[in-house]
């Protein structure tokens, strides 16, 4: 994390001082980004009507394909899955920058009366649900397809390449969309320098959070199987009920935060997020199940953690005489910001949202397999605050709810972060 002291030094550093009060460049984005603002709304509000799981953003690729094409840019469609890559060569040659915006919707009921409001509906793990852009990945393509537009139009003064990742499957770990992008060569030809990526969620509209290092979590899978005795409901003592055991495990497991590592070393979180077993009232059934998900910001702690998860499912089902099956799976990894490349972007972000609306932030919980393409290239990945002006940010509903909201006020800013982000890299070089 930056400390007050860095970013104060950064505000007063040579670099900005290298920057004209009035750049031309500079000042064209801020233009055209005024002039699509419409557009930007009205793309968001078309993704946001016809949201598309992860795997199956097919609607949504097309639109991006069309409007890349239609820009200029050299297009490839089909890269990972649903992936889409955009290459915009500037008139000059210079760095390679990367610009990533996920596509993909989640399994939730939408909650909020808008005019663009989600009807979708579909079947998800064998229930019938909505489906909802409850992330702000809407906010992300249009955004990207914004920035394509503006930079596009300025493609002869641009001193280097700007690579645009349009991604599925975000919200699908382990699998994801970002690694299935990279083995199919997103990375590459022409090979890429840096890749920078935004998240809308709550927060002032407008604030900008970018920390160096760790900015946001591993997010592994746990599966646990609790193996009993059937018997009757009426005979508890003739079986080994695994309803029982289930739940002291998931209790067990809160202990392992709580009470057995020094949280004040490294974050973790343990959680179930379903508990399934049995059919009716009087039968305790021969097993249960549950899964969830391990989050951690260090590598050391990720693998104690396991470890831990494991022994405490195994000898708490043990001491009832069940067996406890584990199962882990290693999903994303810890998103990390590149030290030298935030602190060079660092006067960027003060410059587009205003330096009181910028600061160090701190990591998130939240997992994002922007960290595949992070751990390929120096990255940059960066939160934007998006809350209603009439909402209290503090209290708006968090990404993944069905009362997720974010402000179309924040689309152009995004589209100024990303194309002044992309230009001041190309123009101050490679990360040292």
């Amino acid at each position: 994390m930056l400390r007050r002291a860095t970013l104060l030094a950064l505000a007063a550093s040579p670099l900005l001082a290298q920057q004209p009060r009035t750049d031309p460049l500079q000042a064209e984005i801020d233009r055209r980004t005024a002039a699509i603002t419409g557009k930007l709304a009205d793309w968001r509000h078309d993704i946001h009507q016809h949201p598309e799981l992860s795997f199956q953003e097919t609607r949504t690729a097309k639109l991006v394909a069309d409007h890349l094409r239609a820009l200029g840019l050299e297009v490839r469609t089909g890269v990972g899955g649903n992936g889409v890559v955009g290459v915009l060569r500037g008139g000059r040659p210079g760095p390679v920058v990367a610009l990533r915006a996920d596509m993909d919707a989640l399994p939730v009921v939408e909650q909020v009366d808008l005019p663009y409001k989600s009807t979708i509906r579909t079947v998800y793990n064998g229930v019938e649900t909505g489906v909802m852009h409850a992330c702000g990945h809407d906010m992300h393509t249009a955004i990207l397809m914004g920035t394509a537009e503006v930079l596009s139009a300025m493609k002869a003064q641009l001193p280097g390449t700007v690579v645009f990742l349009f991604q599925p499957a975000e919200e699908a770990p382990p699998t994801g969309g970002a690694g299935p992008m990279i083995r199919d060569g997103a990375l590459d030809n022409p090979k890429v320098d840096v890749v920078f990526g935004l998240h809308v969620g709550p927060g002032p509209l407008g604030s900008v959070e970018a920390n160096a290092g760790a900015t946001t979590s591993s997010a592994d899978g746990l599966r646990i199987v609790v193996h009993g005795r059937q018997t009757h409901g009426a005979f508890p003592s003739a079986g080994i009920d695994p309803i029982v055991v289930g739940s002291q495990i998931v209790l067990g497991l809160q202990t392992i935060v709580s009470r057995q590592v020094n949280m004040s070393t490294a974050p973790a979180i343990v959680t179930i997020g379903a508990f399934q077993g049995g059919l009716r009232e009087n039968i305790i059934p021969d097993s249960v199940w549950m899964i969830g998900t391990i989050r951690t910001l260090d590598e050391g702690m990720r693998s104690d953690i396991h470890m831990r998860v494991t022994r405490t499912a195994e000898q708490i089902a043990k001491s009832a005489g069940a067996t406890a099956d584990v199962t882990i799976t290693r999903g994303y990894d810890v998103t990390l910001n590149d030290t030298s490349l935030t602190e060079k972007m660092f006067p960027t972000l003060r410059r587009v949202a205003g330096a009181p609306m910028v600061s160090a932030g701190t990591p998130s919980s939240a997992g994002e397999d922007f960290s595949k393409f992070a751990s390929k290239v120096p990255g940059l990945f960066i939160s934007l605050g998006t809350t209603p002006p009439e909402l209290d940010w503090r209290r708006a509903a968090s990404n993944h709810s069905p009362l997720f909201q974010a402000d179309d006020k924040g689309l152009p800013i995004g589209v100024r972060l990303m194309a002044n982000m992309a230009l001041d890299y190309m123009r101050l070089g490679r990360v040292q």
